[in-house]
């Protein structure tokens, strides 16, 4: 009779929330693919895996809606000062 011995489960440390833009992307893209390739869910990291894709896709609606608001501007005043040169 063969016994198997259960692995202790290895947990992920949480990390720090990401910085940039695509440091949290490279996040978001990992974790989803770590997510994909799993045959069996990882419940012991499930949590942990979350918490880290909500920090870093807070991060990527920031940073595009930041750059979504500064092209409206940008093209809001190509606008007035295409329509004060008429």
């Amino acid at each position: 009779m063969t016994t198997e011995i259960a692995k202790p489960a290895t947990r992920k440390r949480k990390k720090a929330a990401p910085k940039t833009f695509k440091a949290a992307y490279d996040i978001l893209k990992t974790n989803a693919a770590e997510l994909q390739q799993q045959e069996e869910p990882d419940i012991d990291n499930l949590m942990t895996t979350v918490e880290e894709s909500i920090a870093a896709y807070r991060v990527c609606e920031t940073r595009i809606n930041a750059v979504q608001q500064a092209l409206n501007a940008a093209f809001a005043e190509e606008q007035t000062i295409t329509s004060t040169d008429d």
